[in-house]
């Protein structure tokens, strides 16, 4: 059998003679990778011409590495594997980075193959030459330079290994030219043992039995969902914990959906902009079982502020590491969280907790929820922007992949789209990138053509990867674009009104496009709506577009400001509701 052949088989055979280039298509068959994102260039070009030839890989051909970066991210949190992009060295590698580091912050498997100058002009300041390991080390789980053919199969095995096992993270693979060009032979391993990157599923019996006891003599329990918990896929086992226990659930920016937005015992967000009765139920439970959660300053305010108040955490998390780094914990568990939630199950089950407590505990909440915290002023002439978000949540059913940029317009779909499945908020949490709403959709709306798929965007955060309107035509990628406009930086704009007295150094964007007609001359739907008499009907029309790209600008309210507020280093319950709270 030729080299074409194989190119076109559905993998080679272990002992095939293939080119360097050839052994990255025939490794992507074996992880089942059906989409790379990618733009080519010199340093990557036999890649190219081999996924030409190959017939079950299918490339999208980006406008900036960024999006192809983030579109594989979208991808892997959309579907849970591992998300692929294709860049090639110099300033392919650099122009990734922001998209690798976005998917480092939260925990999302994807490799992302670069390609480099031959091995001999590594070190020359050859043309196009960078430090792409030296560069990438602190973003990602790990990194690859591969000096040498007979190491590229059984690395290309160990970036897809490492980048799904455990904590999943990005992983790096950096191939020289002269190496995707090297022929040998083609042996691909069935799997590799990585001592330092191991499954974590058994985690400590006596651990998990004191767990147990806790919860099951806590008179107001809390389970605090992070985004560890979507990546465990233990939704169905939280949701069968809350309902033994009687338990609040609060989810974390990366967590909404792990239990559904409509159930009862769902508080939402806690956090910077998190609900009321969620801050107040973190802060006055008595024992806390925290499930694949950071404990991130943006969640729990300030550290000393939040352990004051008396009370036992248990924290499980897939990395030791993580434990006890911001937050001294009682009951440490380092597991599965999906293995250790049934493990407890069953503790319970054998003997079921007395709830004693209860009745008070649900009295205290639905006292803080009677506070209605993400209340708004509704108006005839203006557009509010919250009320953009809940007429899109009644109209898809809350069953549509919402994809966020990152501002004002992220955190008014966090705290009002009640999401009720996992893995349909994609979003930037830890780094919090602007620009990743439209190439997160294209992600999406490549793994689940039939779904609606939604970017909730902002004027400023939708012109980070604008130009990936035009990679959405070229494929057909009929996502759905909600433009909040209000003309503003609004998330700057809005610390500038609470720290700053109002002064609005930057934040002003005069000079916006006409959204509806750019959309337009890239070939799509574009609407302008100003009236919120017309914001219903946009999105009907919008949305019953299957097949197109829609870009729906809304002209909203600029005064509008995203309330609760926890400002930074205030403790968890120390919220503004509003304007009138600020003292400067």
């Amino acid at each position: 059998m030729g080299i074409e052949q194989i190119a076109n088989a559905r993998g080679a055979s272990d002992g095939t003679l293939l080119s360097g280039a050839r052994m990255v298509v025939a490794a992507l068959l074996r992880e089942g990778v059906d989409t790379v994102w990618g733009y080519p260039g010199g340093a990557v070009l036999p890649i190219y011409d081999a996924l030409q030839e190959n017939e079950h890989v299918t490339h999208l051909l980006v406008r900036h590495e960024q999006a192809a970066v983030h579109a594989a991210d979208g991808y892997a949190r959309a579907t849970g594997e591992v998300g692929v992009a294709l860049v090639t060295s110099g300033p392919g590698v650099t122009n990734a980075v922001t998209g690798i580091a976005t998917a480092y912050f939260d925990s999302i498997p994807i490799v992302v193959i670069a390609g480099n100058v031959p091995s001999a002009s590594i070190g020359t300041d050859a043309f196009q030459e960078c430090d792409t390991v030296g560069i990438t080390r602190s973003i990602v789980k790990h990194n690859f330079l591969v000096l040498g053919i007979e190491h590229l199969a059984l690395t290309l095995k160990k970036a897809f290994h490492i980048a799904r096992t455990g904590r999943p993270g990005p992983v790096v693979v950096d191939i020289p030219k002269d190496v995707l060009q090297a022929i040998a032979e083609f042996v691909y391993p069935e799997q590799v043992q990585i001592r330092s990157c191991r499954e974590r599923t058994d985690a400590h019996p006596a651990q998990i039995r004191r767990a147990a006891r806790a919860l099951r003599t806590a008179h107001r329990p809390c389970i605090f969902v992070g985004g560890g918990a979507i990546a465990a896929q233990a939704s169905e086992e939280i949701v069968a914990l809350a309902r033994l226990l009687d338990a609040p659930v609060t989810n974390t920016l990366m967590a909404l959906g792990a239990i559904p937005g409509s159930d009862a015992r769902c508080l939402g967000m806690p956090g910077m902009h998190g609900t009321y009765e969620a801050n107040m139920a973190m802060q006055n439970c008595d024992v806390m079982i925290a499930l694949g959660a950071r404990f991130d300053d943006r969640v729990i305010g300030d550290p000393d502020d939040f352990l004051k108040h008396d009370r036992s955490i248990i924290h499980v998390d897939i990395d030791p590491a993580t434990i006890d780094k911001r937050v001294k914990v009682d009951i440490p568990i380092v597991g599965d969280a999906k293995a250790v939630v049934r493990t407890i199950l069953k503790h319970l089950h054998d003997e079921p907790p007395a709830l004693t407590g209860r009745d008070q505990w649900w009295h205290d909440i639905g006292a803080w929820r009677d506070r209605r915290c993400l209340a708004y002023k509704r108006d005839d002439r203006l557009i509010k922007p919250q009320f953009v978000i809940e007429k899109l949540w009644e109209i898809t059913g809350g069953e549509a992949y919402v994809c966020s940029d990152v501002g004002q317009h992220q955190m008014w779909a966090a705290q009002l789209y009640a999401f009720n499945r996992p893995r349909r908020w994609i979003n930037s949490g830890g780094l919090g990138t602007m620009g990743v709403g439209l190439p997160y959709a294209m992600g999406v709306k490549r793994a689940f053509p039939d779904a609606d798929v939604v970017t909730v965007t902002g004027d400023g955060s939708i012109q980070m990867c604008i130009q990936e309107l035009s990679t959405c035509k070229q494929y057909d990628l009929g996502v759905k674009i909600v433009s909040l406009n209000n003309g503003y930086l609004g998330m700057v704009r809005q610390l500038q009104h609470v720290h700053y007295g109002d002064r609005f150094s930057q934040s002003y964007m005069d000079a916006l496009p006409d959204f509806a007609a750019l959309a337009r001359a890239y070939g799509h739907v574009g609407l302008r709506i100003e009236r919120p008499g017309d914001v219903e009907a946009a999105l009907r029309e919008s949305l019953a577009l299957k097949d197109r790209t829609v870009f729906m600008d809304f002209a909203i309210d600029g005064s509008e400001n995203v309330w609760p507020m926890v400002r930074a280093g205030s403790g968890l319950t120390d919220m503004l509701l509003s304007s009138n709270d600020i003292e400067y």
